[in-house]
């Protein structure tokens, strides 16, 4: 990372160490390959619920299985945006199937990844 902002290892240390007691940064990820591990489908459902039902439901009834990475509430149609993984169609289909069954959901669409870009990768990854 110094040789990236061009300082030194010891004032980067300092600046990061810094920025880690303000709670600027919060932690660390590391970056994993879910391809390799069998987990190559990626996909964001939206989730549409009964008028009535509280966002603390729709957290639980989401965010208890394994292949939901990110449950996003959100304002508006559709209620839920869900992020997953899967391995492939299959089992995909199995977990929506699962999620329809969850809570009050009234609908469901879902939108399959063909490919990605982040900033912190400057490239599109292929899904």
């Amino acid at each position: 990372m110094a040789e990236q902002v061009g300082l030194s290892v010891a004032a980067v240390k300092r600046r990061v160490d810094r920025l880690r007691e303000l709670g600027v940064i919060t932690g660390f990820t590391a970056k994993v390959d879910y391809a390799k591990l069998g987990w190559g489908i990626q996909a964001f459902t939206e989730m549409r619920y009964s008028g009535s039902t509280p966002v603390g439901e729709i957290v639980r009834t989401t965010t208890g299985f394994p292949e939901v990475e990110e449950v996003f509430t959100i304002a508006g149609d559709p209620d839920a945006l869900i992020h997953l993984r899967a391995r492939d169609l299959e089992h995909l289909q199995q977990v929506i199937d699962n999620l329809r069954r969850g809570g009050n959901v009234t609908g469901t669409k879902t939108l399959m990844v063909l490919g990605s870009w982040s900033k912190d990768s400057r490239q599109i990854r292929r899904a």
